[in-house]
């Protein structure tokens, strides 16, 4: 590991960044040292703005991953390395507003039946059911099972925010059933190969790459054509919710979103309710003359 590496990694963690937002900023920097054949530090104002410009007209990234390039190039030039480029001030990602793909209720239960390992489809299951991100399902313990109040106990979500959501009897069940499997004293999905004693004994959490990799491949099976993601589980339970009547604050709450405005979006993708909105137009105006 390069000094300077180390010292950006510090200095993210001084930050409070996450450590899945640590990675991305590193692999960030790493390819753009590779592109140049220099240590990053080494590279120009100039030579910035030209990468840049080949992000968005060459390799034509998206929106998301040019953002995590500017953040990560500003971390490093502005917070480690102490340098004040105005190049980094021009540099704004295109504005999407691209809805996320859904799933509906029979699709979700479709690609889980498909998830044949009882570990990773109780993982995505519970992401699911809870409407949880998959940083949050890996990294469930026991002791954030509250049976009592029939609640889960997310810690240091997205933003290092702690929530509570609602915990379904059938999952409830579900997690039961998948602690049984391993009895490890910590975690419910332990990390290691599929040998009882070996989860038992694991002091980690599975890993996110494996949990997507078993829903790839369910979703392939499926035969099911949607782009979806784990990701996708979180929309389809945010959608599904409000297409059953719940308050929109409360899916807020639930998933943790600081603005109304971010779970506002989901109200264009429930069919039911605009079905229902458009019979309800249809009433309010059918006696008009």
């Amino acid at each position: 590991m390069t000094p300077l590496r180390k010292r950006m990694m510090e200095d993210m963690q001084l930050n409070g960044l996450s450590k899945g937002t640590q990675e991305a900023y590193i692999s960030a920097i790493r390819q753009l040292a590779e592109h140049y054949g220099k240590s990053p530090d080494c590279i120009t104002e100039e030579e910035l703005r030209q990468y840049f410009l080949y992000l968005t007209h060459e390799r034509q990234v998206s929106r998301s991953t040019c953002t995590i390039y500017l953040c990560a190039v500003k971390f490093l030039y502005e917070k480690t390395l102490q340098r004040e480029w105005p190049t980094l001030a021009l540099v704004r990602p295109p504005k999407e507003k691209k809805l996320p793909v859904v799933l509906s209720q029979e699709e979700v239960r479709r690609i889980l039946g498909y998830v044949y390992q009882l570990r990773y489809r109780v993982c995505l299951s519970t992401i699911y059911a809870c409407g949880l991100r998959i940083s949050e399902g890996i990294s469930l313990q026991i002791s954030d099972i509250d049976s009592g109040r029939m609640l889960i106990h997310v810690h240091k979500g997205k933003g290092a925010k702690d929530r509570y959501v609602p915990l379904p009897q059938h999952t409830l069940e579900q997690l039961r059933l998948c602690w049984v499997s391993h009895r490890n004293a910590e975690w419910l999905f332990p990390s290691g190969i599929h040998r009882r004693s070996l989860m038992a004994t694991s002091r980690t959490h599975v890993c996110s790459k494996s949990v997507r990799r078993a829903f790839h491949a369910a979703l392939v099976v499926s035969g099911i054509r949607k782009k979806a993601t784990v990701h996708t589980l979180r929309h389809s339970y945010a959608t599904h919710l409000l297409e059953a009547g719940i308050n929109l604050r409360h899916i807020q709450s639930y998933l943790g979103h600081q603005a109304l405005w971010t779970t506002s979006r989901y109200t264009h993708l429930t069919r039911r309710a605009e079905d229902l909105a458009g019979k309800t137009i249809d009433q309010l105006m059918a006696d008009l003359p």
